[in-house]
């Protein structure tokens, strides 16, 4: 990992205090650090994964959402799979949910990035358990081989899974706190929720994807970090219904901006970039998505990218993966 300044611009700004929380003391135990796991949408996209997002709160290693390459972006941060303590959906979109049996079924496995030994837990709205017993009868034949020919334990591919269908805490864990809150990603697309985490005094909000919508103000309001979804497309494409319906789900940059100015975190991120294009009308950029943005918001804003963290404490300090 590498840090350095992200200067006032047109782009982002964003004060990056290098080193300062590791000279803090008791600051393994206090650590509360946000990774962006993937940041993309459905494209398969070789610099963008699909959407998913660490929390390291404390000793504990959380993840909402489990796009494409979740897990290599993981074992990228020699996190190990099978550590993780509970997996967190906001919906039931392939592109958030196709990394989950690579995260569940690679985790259980005996070598340094799995060995779970206990059952892997999921939290969501309804269909997560649908979701998972399914999964469970697709991998039916891999796991009743390594249960018999590996010797695996079968506690590690249990599956423990809790749904909930309301606004409210949903975890609950040595001071580190789970808020699901209901958002708008569609009429046709319910259940669908985003999450706010608290810990040590401080809070992170994920909108997960949605219209703009004031459940996100209301959640992301006193927030160090606003994590929130985007989309965005050339004017002339709108005519496309295809697009239309694409641009209908989700947040414009000037309607995020929106969000931002009235949530007013200490730091609002862009992950889950929806940017649309065809053959000879490219999608827009991310500077085209941030000069959007600044005609609704003039604070602290930060363009995500692939495996970029977030340490919070007093200030936020942002780091960028070094390969």
């Amino acid at each position: 990992m590498t840090a350095g300044f992200v200067k006032h611009a047109s782009r982002a700004f964003v004060l990056v205090i290098l080193g300062l929380l590791s000279s803090v003391p008791g600051h393994a135990q206090s650590k509360f650090t946000v990774t962006l796991l993937g940041t993309s949408a459905p494209p398969p996209l070789p610099d963008r994964f699909g959407p998913s997002t660490l929390v390291q709160a404390g000793d504990q290693v959380l993840v909402i959402d489990a796009g494409r390459g979740a897990s290599i972006r993981l074992w990228q941060l020699k996190v190990p799979l099978g550590k993780i303590d509970a997996l967190f959906l906001t919906h039931y979109h392939s592109d958030h949910t196709v990394g989950i049996a690579d995260l569940w079924l690679t985790g259980w496995l005996p070598t340094a990035f799995g060995r779970r030994t206990k059952p892997f837990r999921v939290i969501g709205p309804p269909g997560a358990k649908a979701l998972m017993e399914n999964l469970q009868k697709a991998y039916a034949l891999d796991i009743s081989t390594r249960l018999a020919d590996e010797k695996l334990p079968a506690e590690g591919v249990a599956l423990n899974v809790e749904e909930f269908n309301a606004d409210g805490v949903v975890y609950e864990k040595d001071e580190v706190k789970v808020i699901a809150f209901e958002v708008n990603h569609g009429d046709l697309i319910k259940p669908a929720y985003g999450y706010r985490v608290e810990y040590g005094g401080h809070a992170v909000a994920i909108s997960g994807d949605t219209r703009y919508n004031e459940n996100v103000i209301k959640y992301g309001t006193g927030a160090d970090l606003l994590i929130h979804e985007v989309a965005s497309v050339q004017p002339e494409l709108m005519a496309v219904p295809a697009i239309q319906r694409i641009i209908a789900h989700h947040t414009t940059p000037k309607e995020a901006g929106m969000v931002f100015a009235q949530a007013r975190p200490k730091l609002a991120v862009y992950t889950h970039f929806v940017l649309l294009g065809e053959d000879k009308i490219p999608p827009p950029t991310v500077d085209d998505v941030i000069a959007q943005t600044r005609q609704t918001y003039d604070g602290p804003l930060q363009a995500g990218a692939d495996l970029m963290s977030f340490d919070i404490g007093e200030e936020i300090t942002v780091r960028s993966f070094s390969r």
